[in-house]
C-alpha cells in the first residue's frame, strides 16, 4: 500500500493560509518527500512527520516554494535529530550546486560541518530513469520558467505509478506522461487561465480526457482555487490530506 500525505498545497504566496509545496509518499520500502518549500519544516512538525523517516527529497524545480526548505531540513536533521542514516536529494541537473548556494545565501553553509549522515545528490536528466529510495523516477520537461530547470516526474513503485506535474502551464505533450497513471498530482493555480506558466481549472476541465489518469488530485492552489477547494468536480488537496493507493 502507498500513502500520500500532503504537507503543503498552496501557491508560492501561501494562498488560503496554507503551506508551500510538499507531499510525502510512504511506501513499504521507503519514504520520499516530493518538493520541500520554505514552510515544509513547519509542516512536518505540524503533521507529526519525523525527518528521520524520510529517505529521499525529490525536487521538481528551483523556485523557493519548492526547494527553499532544504537547508534548514539538513540542519535540523543534524542538530535536532542526530540523524545517522543517509539522505538522498534528487532533482534537475545542478541540484547539489543549487542547494549549496542556497544554504550559503541563507547563512547556513553546508561545507565545513561535521555531518553525521551521508548526503547523496542525484541528478535527474530529462527522460532518464533513476532509482531514488524505493522509487524509479523519470523526469520530463514542463512549461515553466526555464531558468529554474522545471521538471515533472513519474514515480514507479512496483505496480503503482504516480505522476507529478510540478509547476507548469499547459503543453501538448503532458498527456503522454499522465496516461494510465494510478494518480496524477496536478498543479492548478487558477480557476480561469491567468499566467501562462501555471495551469487553471478551466484548462483541466477542457483537457481531462486527454490526461487519462485513473485518479487526479489538484494542488498548488492559488487564492481563488483555495476558496473553491472541495467544491469543484475534482479532488483538491489541502494541508494534512492523506490518501491511499
Amino acid at each position: 500500500m502507498i500513502e500520500l500525505h500532503f504537507i503543503g498545497t498552496s501557491d508560492a504566496f501561501g494562498a488560503g493560509g496554507r503551506r508551500q509545496s510538499a507531499f510525502l509518499v510512504r511506501e513499504p520500502n521507503g519514504n520520499v518527500l516530493i518538493d520541500c518549500g520554505v514552510t515544509t519544516n513547519t509542516g512536518l512538525n505540524s503533521e507529526g512527520i519525523r525527518r528521520n523517516e524520510i529517505d529521499a527529497i525529490l525536487i521538481s524545480h528551483f523556485h523557493a516554494d519548492h526547494f527553499g526548505g532544504i537547508p534548514l531540513f539538513l540542519l535540523a536533521s543534524l542538530y535536532e535529530d542526530q540523524r545517522r542514516g543517509p539522505l538522498q536529494i534528487a532533482g534537475p541537473p545542478g541540484i547539489e550546486a543549487r542547494v549549496v548556494e542556497l544554504a550559503a545565501a541563507m547563512g547556513h553553509p553546508i561545507p565545513g560541518r561535521n555531518w553525521t549522515f551521508d548526503i547523496q545528490y542525484i541528478e535527474l536528466p530529462q527522460g532518464v530513469t533513476k532509482e531514488v529510495a524505493s522509487a524509479h523516477v523519470t523526469s520530463f520537461e514542463v512549461f515553466h520558467n526555464k531558468d529554474v530547470c522545471p521538471h515533472g516526474m513519474a514515480l514507479q513503485f512496483d505496480n503503482r505509478r504516480i505522476v507529478y506535474s510540478g509547476d507548469t502551464g499547459w503543453f501538448d505533450e503532458l498527456p503522454q506522461h499522465t496516461q494510465g497513471a494510478d494518480l496524477f498530482v496536478c498543479e492548478c493555480t487558477y480557476c480561469s487561465p491567468g499566467f501562462e506558466l501555471h495551469l487553471s481549472l478551466e484548462q483541466i476541465e477542457q483537457r481531462e480526457r486527454e490526461l487519462g489518469a485513473e485518479r487526479m488530485v489538484l494542488t498548488h492552489l492559488g487564492a481563488e482555487m483555495s476558496k473553491a477547494r472541495g467544491e469543484v468536480q475534482y479532488e483538491t488537496a489541502d494541508d494534512g490530506l492523506r490518501l491511499k493507493l
